[in-house]
Formats: C-alpha cells, structure tokens, sequence
C-alpha cells in the first residue's frame, strides 16, 4: 500500500514537471528546457524516495511492536510455576 502511494506520488510529480516544462516561454534554449526537466525528474524521485523510506521505516515499526505484543503474550502463557 506504502509503495503504490509512493508510485503515484512520483507519477504526480513527474506529471507536473512535464505540465511545467509545456509552459516554458520560447527563449530558453532546448538544452536549458533539458537541464530544467532532469532536475525537476531529479528532485521527484528523492521526494519518492523519502516517502518510501518513511513508509517503510513505519511499517516495520508497527510490526515489531506487533511482534513484541505476541511474543509477551506466550510467554506468559509458558512460565512454570
């Protein structure tokens, strides 16, 4: 579920460098209208890349607490008197 907000997010924002490139004036030149889509690409997929990385370092987290939660309740269930 993570990855694929992750996906669309990054489509968004590739989506949204493109609809900005479109709308460039004529004057640049087509090696700064390049330079200005690779940063923007550039920028996307590090603002991807942390989402990801946030999403997954929460899920893992959830599932340790989780983990910890049934481990505690075994052993209970298994000490001798």
């Amino acid at each position: 579920m993570k990855l694929l907000i992750g996906l669309v997010l990054s489509a968004v924002l590739l989506a949204g460098s493109g609809a900005a490139l479109a709308q460039q004036s004529n004057s640049n030149s087509v090696k700064q209208s390049t330079k200005d889509a690779a940063r923007d690409t550039k920028n996307a997929a590090k603002a991807t890349g942390k989402a990801v990385k946030r999403g997954t370092k929460k899920a893992v987290n959830a599932g340790a607490k989780v983990t910890k939660k049934g481990a505690a309740k075994v052993e209970g269930k298994t000490e001798t008197k």
